[in-house]
């Protein structure tokens, strides 16, 4: 096992940073790195917006209640972007309307940024840093697209904050190889909730050993308690506002 594959099998992600702010010239490598991920057909539909307004950040923190997203080394936000698009097109006098109300373009712009954000998030990590993917920046898009002055043809997918680690953090067991990958077909036989059933008690021996028998919670009980409540109902209309699937 190579020391990229070895860097991979650890990560964890920190919730806790030292008070330092990255340099510039670190915040330019991890964009750049960010930059190399592979993006369909070349079309690069998305952009990366640095916070570093004290006001803006506490902000956006209180929009995902998470401390860290105001305490960090940088605090990126990645968006899928086709303004850059649509003012290109306009400038050929091409019209391009109908691929930006396509589901396509809303795939295309969320999977460009997601590969970015990982090709970051594996940079940084390289490089002793820390990482954590703040998802709950989506509790409020509106007032996340009114902070940053997003345009039209762009929404915020998520935040990643990034700095010195002041914990160690802990790693948490994913679903079993064999539930993940499937040869050929999907299967699910009788293995399938025996595996299910065997991660869940790996789980929860998990968070006991971490809290001390405080909690004991399963995946399978954490994953259908919070995909049976709605939430953030508000983000299909917004997205729609910012002139994505239209048709």
């Amino acid at each position: 096992m190579n020391e990229v594959v070895k860097q991979l099998m650890e990560h964890r992600s920190i919730r806790k940073f030292e008070d330092k702010s990255l340099d510039e010239d670190t915040v330019k490598i991890l964009v750049e790195a960010a930059q190399q991920a592979s993006t369909s057909s070349f079309v690069q539909a998305y952009s990366i917006i640095g916070v570093t307004d004290p006001e803006i950040k506490q902000a956006l923190r209180a929009i995902s209640t998470q401390d860290y997203v105001e305490h960090n080394g940088h605090l990126f936000v990645f968006i899928a972007d086709f303004k850059r698009h649509h003012i290109i097109a306009e400038r050929a006098e091409v019209s391009i309307d109908d691929y930006f109300g396509a589901t396509e373009s809303f795939i295309v712009g969320t999977v460009d940024a997601s590969l970015a954000a990982q090709n970051m998030a594996v940079a940084a990590e390289s490089m002793g840093l820390g990482i954590c993917y703040i998802g709950s920046l989506r509790n409020n898009m509106a007032e996340v697209i009114e902070l940053l002055g997003l345009p039209d043809y762009t929404y915020p997918l998520f935040g990643m904050v990034v700095g010195y680690p002041a914990q160690t953090g802990s790693r948490k067991a994913r679903l079993p190889f064999e539930h993940v990958y499937h040869e050929n077909r999907y299967e699910t036989g009788a293995e399938y909730l025996q595996q299910i059933a065997a991660y869940d008690e790996e789980i929860a021996d998990y968070y006991r050993e971490r809290t001390d028998g405080r909690r004991s919670d399963k995946w399978s009980s954490q994953v259908t308690d919070m995909l049976s409540r709605k939430t953030r109902t508000d983000v299909d209309g917004i997205v729609k506002t910012q002139g994505f699937l239209q048709q």
